[in-house]
């Protein structure tokens, strides 16, 4: 009767309380079998619980709740990058907008320029044309003029020798005859060699010379533009699509500047290879030198479309930076992926973590000695890879990039070394 009365108790506390008792028991479930994954009563603990591995509600509810709020921690950062990306691309939307209104507002200018120019050489040609034609045919009409004279002159004088071919009177024919006879001579017309009807023909042909030239001009910079126009889309690829032999066409050879390389470091195959060692080099003192973090960056500045690989023994950081990174003290601002100036994925013996601006980002994926790094400067694109037999894509990063970067490496404890590769 009293196991009765109590649970009737329990049950008015509402559905939530009738919850929380244990069905076998009737008991509250204070407890948590971690085993199971289940709330128990301390009863089901010592029953069929017994043995595993139990705590209170309360404990696992704290520690469910931090899980909680790093996810929601996560989830919020990933947000904030995104809203951050939505705006990059919407930047970037701007100003493919406004460069092609540029680019169209200033060929309208030059092709209105040229049209311009075209109509003036026009105008030019036509007016020459028009001169040379009224200089030709006023002297064509002039000694057509001068022809047609002496043609009058030469019909009168024929008609005079005509009627004193027709005298009867012999002795009145032989008195006239010395004056009419030199009729015959008074006029000197030669022959006129008439040109073939060719005036303008070399105008013509200059001009469709010019016609040719022109079009063969706006032939190769129509070329040109087109070549542009595809450039625009091989700045935004998908290197998740790419192969490895895509990816060599854009190798380049990285060395390391001695300069930057922390006094731990030892440089060698030719400035390709780094070891962390305990015994501090002889470096030169220099700003550039990172003075506490095992850190070195590249001699190359990478801008455009690059890909390089490293070859890695141990704990190794594989980054890229920008020149204005801090080079001094254990602050966050030196360290590859705890600033804004520089990103770094971290590879473990047994896990990969990628860092930005203190942010980490656990990245699954096969793990292998060798890392490949994928930079387009222009598109804001940074992708690396896995490789061994094949490529797998570990991470991408889409964002801006301000300002030039450069490869950078960071060792953990001593013996650890790295290489950049030279790729065929």
């Amino acid at each position: 009767t009293v196991l009765k009365t109590t649970g009737t108790q329990r049950m008015r506390g509402g559905s939530t309380l009738q919850e929380n008792i244990c069905s076998r028991h009737d008991e509250v479930m204070k407890m948590f079998c971690r085993t199971d994954q289940q709330c128990i009563c301390y009863l089901c603990s010592v029953d069929e619980h017994k043995g595993h591995e139990t705590v209170s509600v309360a404990a696992e509810r704290t520690e469910r709740q931090r899980e909680l709020e790093g996810s929601r921690h996560n989830i919020q950062q990933r947000i904030q990058d995104g809203e951050k990306d939505v705006k990059v691309l919407q930047q970037e939307v701007d100003a493919i907008n406004g460069s092609a209104d540029k680019a169209v507002e200033h060929s309208e200018k030059i092709f209105t320029q040229l049209i311009g120019l075209m109509e003036k050489r026009l105008s030019d040609v036509k007016q020459q044309v028009r001169s040379q034609q009224e200089t030709e045919v006023s002297q064509v009409k002039e000694l057509q003029k001068k022809l047609e004279q002496e043609i009058t002159e030469l019909k009168r004088n024929d008609a005079e020798l005509k009627k004193l071919s027709h005298t009867e009177d012999h002795n009145q024919f032989l008195h006239n005859y010395p004056s009419l006879s030199a009729l015959s001579e008074s006029t000197h017309s030669s022959r006129i060699h008439i040109r073939p009807l060719k005036y303008f023909e070399d105008v013509t042909a200059a001009v469709s010379e010019v016609r040719d030239k022109l079009q063969d001009v706006l032939r190769e910079t129509w070329t040109n533009i087109s070549l542009t126009e595809s450039e625009v889309y091989v700045l935004l690829p998908k290197p998740e699509n790419m192969t490895r032999a895509d990816f060599l066409r854009y190798s380049c050879e990285i060395t390391l500047d001695p300069n930057t390389t922390n006094r731990e470091l030892l440089l060698s195959e030719g400035n390709r290879k780094a070891t962390r060692v305990s015994q501090q080099q002889s470096y030169s003192s220099h700003p550039d030198r990172f003075t506490r973090w095992w850190q070195v960056l590249s001699r190359e500045c990478l801008t455009g479309r690059c890909y390089w690989e490293v070859e890695r023994r141990g704990v190794v950081g594989v980054a890229v930076a920008y020149k204005n990174i801090s080079r001094a003290g254990y602050s966050n601002e030196s360290l590859f992926g705890h600033n804004d100036k520089s990103w770094r994925l971290f590879c473990s013996r047994d896990s990969y973590n990628f860092w930005y601006s203190k942010v980490k980002i656990p990245i699954s994926g096969p793990r292998s000695s060798r890392v490949g790094v994928y930079l387009d400067h222009s598109a804001g694109i940074l992708s690396l890879y896995s490789v061994s037999d094949t490529m797998t894509l570990l991470h991408r990063v889409q964002t801006t990039f301000t300002q030039p970067l450069y490869a950078g490496l960071q060792f953990g404890w001593s013996g650890v070394s790295a290489e950049f590769c030279e790729l065929k």
